[in-house]
């Protein structure tokens, strides 16, 4: 393809008030690629957490041989892409003596900085700059957005174990030693910051008008008809599937909103349960604690997924959920996580910790095995990406941090060697957080946190 027929990789579709990234296409090239060599997709850097641990003999393989053909349970939605995969047992998380008393409060605050907070400021955020936002200093230049912070539950639980500042209990992101990254938990604003359109005070406008207006949407969705007859097959398929995606995202999105609005009027009295007497009433969806916290959950790896394919930010973290406060009535229970980890090996409670960790995971395979389907340049979504996902604390029975769940899913641009499990990996989550950013090309002057090295059993060897 001779270079005058490329279009620039910032082409938006445009309608009134919104502007749409395109995915990229064979007919563009990156920003930041040198003159006269062929364009190469960005590494992206996304980072999934779940809280309390795992248990251990549902989550680590029974040996390498066999990680590919017979996963453990949790890993079991995972199959399908477990060659794209990466396990290591072995990464230690950080000591958190003096703060022994601590251990939710320092689980997801020290994941992505593997750094204590300085004990004689506890009150106050005094920590570290966090991996995702070193990433995010260093390409976020080329980007609409430097990086982007989803959760599923509200950052606002107060507690304050030894005194810590509360902010540790719910945030994984930190733009300085002493800031705080707040994530997004209504995926309606994530939308339109990906369409690029300021939020209006409140959520439902006083006319009832969606923020993200469906005429507004359809105006800008008809401009790629004039877009799609100057394109290839091969990139007209790229953009209809791209668009079928942003189009079902929106809907799904909508129709939370719609079941939140008819519950929120029922309960006020304001319009009847239900059409006829037979009918059940509409259920009640909360967000994030909803009956379906599935579909929450996956409408927001679609979102990041989204944010990835337009190339608005190539840094992404989610908070799948926090230390304290989350149940899953999904799985036909209402207890809440923390309480289940410290099971002491009762069978019941042993059994629902499993069940809610093979969900986690199972929002993770959802978002993996997508990009793993989604095409770009000669290769997929995922071959571009390196998606961690994974927990501060090893057990939530007991609270140790001595082998830490992590799944790497993701070849990183052709930088890590996937498809193994890595039953004696020796390092701590600083190496780890290190050799990540590294193999995504992240030039780093000092190793993260508690780093001492990089750990090479996890690039592709030259």
């Amino acid at each position: 393809m001779s270079k005058s027929t490329f279009i620039d990789r910032r082409t938006y579709l445009r309608g009134v008030g919104a502007a749409l990234a395109l995915p990229l296409l064979d007919a563009m090239g990156w920003e930041e690629t040198k003159e006269g060599k062929a364009y190469q997709a960005p590494v992206r850097l996304g980072f999934m957490y779940m809280p309390h641990g795992v248990i251990m003999d549902q989550f680590w393989p029974a040996d390498a041989e066999s990680f590919l053909t017979t996963p453990p349970p949790a890993l079991e939605s995972l199959r399908p892409v477990l060659d794209q995969c990466l396990l290591m047992k072995g990464i230690s998380g950080v000591p958190i003596s003096p703060f022994s008393g601590a251990p939710h409060a320092l689980e997801l605050s020290t994941w992505l900085t593997a750094t204590l907070p300085d004990p004689d400021q506890r009150n106050e955020i005094q920590i570290a700059i966090s991996a995702d936002q070193i990433a995010a200093n260093y390409v976020g230049a080329f980007t609409t957005l430097p990086s982007l912070e989803l959760a599923t539950m509200p950052q606002t639980w107060k507690e304050n174990q030894e005194g810590l500042n509360e902010a540790y209990y719910s945030h994984c992101s930190f733009r300085s030693p002493t800031q705080a990254v707040p994530a997004e938990t209504n995926p309606r604003n994530v939308l339109n910051r990906l369409f690029k359109k300021s939020e209006q005070s409140s959520g439902i406008s006083s006319g009832g008008m969606d923020p993200l207006d469906r005429n507004m949407l359809d105006l800008v969705l008809s401009g790629a008809r004039d877009l799609r007859r100057t394109l290839s097959p091969t990139d007209q398929r790229k953009l209809d599937e791209y668009l079928d995606s942003v189009r079902s995202v929106e809907r799904r999105i909508a129709a939370i909103e719609l079941r939140q609005r008819e519950a929120a009027l029922e309960k006020a009295g304001l319009r009847p349960s239900r059409v006829q007497a037979s009918d059940s009433p509409p259920i009640e969806i909360k967000i994030p604690e909803g009956e379906r916290r599935s579909e929450y959950m996956q409408v927001m790896c679609d979102l990041n997924i989204l944010a990835f394919q337009t190339d608005t930010t190539r840094v992404c973290t989610y908070i799948g959920s926090t230390p304290n406060g989350v149940s899953y009535p999904e799985l036909g229970f209402n207890d809440q996580h923390h309480s289940q980890t410290h099971h002491n090996n009762e069978p019941e409670k042993v059994r629902k910790v499993a069940a809610i960790t093979a969900f986690n995971i199972e929002q993770f395979a959802y978002m993996v095995k997508k990009m793993h389907n989604l095409r770009e340049g000669d290769g997929t979504l995922l071959d571009n990406c390196i998606m961690m996902w994974g927990s501060g604390l090893e057990d939530g029975n007991k609270h140790t941090r001595e082998n830490l769940p992590f799944i790497v899913a993701g070849r990183g641009g052709g930088s890590i060697h996937t498809g193994r499990y890595l039953p004696h990996v020796k390092g701590n989550q600083g190496d780890l957080l290190t050799t990540l950013l590294s193999c995504a090309g992240i030039p780093l002057d000092r190793p993260i946190g508690i780093a001492t090295k990089q750990l090479t059993e996890i690039p592709t060897q030259s």
